[in-house]
């Protein structure tokens, strides 16, 4: 159950002559699934033209993001009246399920067996309001076995960039409402650590995925990204670094 980040492979999307930059899972792209963690250069093209270079003729399916539990099904959405929701799954073929980050978790899911697949945009609200729990629920509720599924957290914030004041701190710790386990000095669980500024830096990718392994998910089924969208700021649009309003795509299609 050790915890661990790790490299994804970078690949270049030619378009009109530009390079755009993705990042791809080992793991999911180990087992077929269509996806992509893109980067900044993402966020002036329009999904249409995207997605046409990865796979022809799937409906693209996305949200209007509010840092909530709250999750629909790919059929649901519809560009020109826009659900809010932090989730995204498929419930029928050919879909590509789209979310956009810029610090928060971009969170990829797909089941082996039945092929479903889901997408998920996840901070720290979406973690105290228990948004991964509710994905595996309703995955479950949907046909799928928890040794089935996927996840890859794709790159966002680090501990070292996401300091809270103790207040708020303290207010997660209230929310979340876990064992005391992540939060002695003395446990390989633990998911903060108070900073020479009197900050706690919190790891939101780790307890993502202690939250996972809380929903009996396999370790070695779970993909994490170690880059940084605040240190990797020329690939990433950050918005604890530039107060930006810019976002980068993610996919995956089933």
């Amino acid at each position: 159950m050790k915890y661990n980040e790790n490299d994804f492979y970078k690949k270049d999307l030619i378009f009109k002559g530009k390079k755009i930059p993705y990042y791809l899972s080992p793991l999911l792209e180990k087992h077929g699934f269509i996806h992509a963690f893109f980067t900044k250069n993402s966020s002036e093209i329009k999904l249409k033209f995207i997605s046409n270079q990865f796979k022809k003729n799937n409906k693209n399916c996305f949200n209007k993001q509010i840092h909530s539990n709250k999750i629909i099904f790919g059929s649901e959405t519809n560009e020109n009246n826009l659900l809010m929701a932090d989730g995204i799954i498929s419930d029928q073929i050919n879909q590509n399920l789209w979310i956009y980050t810029a610090d928060c978790m971009p969170i990829l899911v797909a089941d082996l067996k039945t092929k479903i697949v889901a997408s998920l945009h996840c901070g720290r609200r979406g973690l105290e309001n228990n948004l991964i729990k509710e994905l595996v629920k309703l995955l479950k509720k949907n046909g799928s076995n928890r040794r089935n599924l996927l996840v890859a957290i794709g790159p966002s914030i680090s501990s070292k960039k996401y300091t809270l004041d103790k207040d708020l701190f303290n207010e997660f710790k209230k929310k979340i409402n876990e064992s005391n386990s992540f939060f002695n000095n003395d446990t390989h669980q633990k998911i903060y650590l108070l900073n020479s500024e009197n900050k706690i830096e919190l790891d939101l990718k780790k307890y993502a995925y202690y939250q996972f392994l809380k929903e009996n998910i396999n370790p070695e089924n779970i993909d994490i990204s170690n880059k940084c969208t605040h240190i990797s700021n020329n690939e990433f649009h950050s918005h604890r670094k530039n107060k930006t309003k810019k976002r980068q795509w993610s996919f995956i299609s089933n």
